[in-house]
């Protein structure tokens, strides 16, 4: 069985590489709220897999998943 790897994946409405923040054990309750802090255009500080708190304004978010850096076959042309 492998280890997973959840990360946050953020593609800005300005465009450019998306951003990528590993995430820790809440992975799974950000990844059920996240459709909402889109919709609403919520601020939120989100703790990475090295102890870090982003805070992020999803306001200027195009598009967010959570997804397992492990996996293959990346969706929107990652990896």
């Amino acid at each position: 069985m492998t280890d997973t790897k959840p990360a946050l994946i953020l593609h800005l409405v300005t465009g450019g590489e998306p951003l990528i923040f590993t995430l820790g054990e809440d992975s799974d309750e950000l990844a059920r709220k996240l459709h909402l802090l889109l919709e609403h255009g919520s601020v939120e500080t989100v703790q990475t897999r090295e102890d870090t708190k982003v805070v992020i304004n999803f306001a200027q978010v195009a598009a967010a998943y959570v997804d397992d850096l492990q996996r293959r076959g990346k969706v929107f042309g990652l990896r």
